[in-house]
């Protein structure tokens, strides 16, 4: 076992071994003793986590007698769906599922690190990058289905079409960039945060690193959403018409 794999992902490792193995030969990857990661695992638990916490919400939902756990998530709600609307307009509604979900999924994300004997799998480059990639699919995606895969194209040339070979390659590269943009934003944040914390951690008492967990509980947060305001703004320039 690494001196790294944590519990959780020794446990996977033990138990669910083949099922990995069977992906991994999907892909033509060679089976491996020990195939779970601790991001990949890290990022199970809290889909887990997440899934456990809706159904007990949706068990208290009640309209006469709201509990304290229902009318945070309205709240959280409201957040979401002012922020949409401001960023994409009235059509907003039909992109507030994406945006409620990369916003939950990447501040739990960043803040299961601060549990013990757990990690934040945004602190890997591969999970940010998985995040942004579907991110930008699904901008795409909404841009072709709002306005036509021809209308969509013919966006990336420019509003002048004597410009649009210099424009389209520039357009591309641009759009690619963003992957690259949201990648390394997230991943760079929480990595640097985890890292400070564990050095104080390891040399001071726990007054001293309580306060840089506060700062990394903060960072985790913004960069949450960032990363939906981003997505937001991505969704809002690709659905528009007014190109």
């Amino acid at each position: 076992m690494p001196e790294s794999e944590l519990w959780v992902t020794k446990l996977f490792n033990d138990y669910l071994a083949a099922p990995a193995n069977a992906v991994l030969g999907l892909v033509g990857m060679h089976p491996q003793e020990r195939p779970w990661a601790n991001f990949v695992v890290m990022q199970f638990v809290v889909v887990m986590l997440l899934m456990a916490l809706f159904a007990f919400l949706r068990t208290r939902l009640s309209v006469e007698k709201p509990g304290g756990l229902q009318h945070v998530f309205e709240m959280l709600y409201g957040f979401v769906k002012g922020q949409g609307e401001q960023q994409v307009g009235h059509a907003a509604h039909r992109y507030l599922s994406y945006f409620g979900t990369i916003f939950l999924f990447i501040l739990t994300m960043n803040l299961i690190g601060l549990v013990p004997c757990f990690e934040s799998p945004t602190q890997t480059a591969s999970v940010t990058a998985g995040c942004a990639v579907a991110t930008f699919v699904y901008y795409n995606l909404h841009g072709v289905i709002a306005q036509g895969p021809l209308r969509y194209l013919a966006h990336f040339g420019g509003p002048i079409w004597w410009l649009a070979p210099l424009m389209f390659p520039i357009e591309i590269i641009s759009h690619l960039a963003r992957v690259l943009s949201l990648t390394v934003r997230l991943y760079a944040n929480m990595f640097a945060g985890e890292q400070v914390t564990l050095v104080f951690l390891s040399l001071t008492k726990l007054a001293i690193p309580v306060v840089f967990m506060g700062l990394h509980m903060f960072v985790g947060i913004i960069q949450a959403y960032i990363f939906m305001l981003l997505a937001m703004a991505y969704v809002a320039g690709a659905v528009a018409h007014d190109h």
